[in-house]
């Protein structure tokens, strides 16, 4: 008996479990799909977040140089902590997808 993720609600329930404990969705019994639907679902979401932190990112940029001038005072610490959180937040984000693509399904 091992752990795997539940595809609908993605938590950790028993392979041999028929239905999931948290969320009641219906499992069937071939495990393998079921490490599919939640390898997918992974990579989805990492996507999301890295497109997220890449639109944050290009906000700060934007905010940054709005009129063609460089910002002062309360925008310019809005544009550089927008532009300074999109960029970490995509780097750690590509770290994550290059991993889980490392995976075996």
């Amino acid at each position: 008996m091992a752990l795997v993720n539940c595809p609908s609600c993605n938590k950790r329930i028993s392979s041999m479990a028929k239905e999931c404990s948290y969320c009641k969705a219906k499992i069937s019994s071939d495990n393998e799909s079921l490490r599919v639907i939640s390898h997918i679902k992974r990579s989805n979401q990492l996507m999301n977040q890295s497109f997220l932190a890449l639109t944050l990112f290009i906000a700060g940029v934007v905010i940054w140089f709005w009129g063609g001038e460089p910002a002062e005072g309360l925008r310019a610490n809005i544009a550089v902590g927008a532009f300074s959180l999109g960029f970490v937040g995509y780097l750690i984000t590509r770290i994550q997808i290059v991993l889980h693509k490392r995976k075996k399904v």
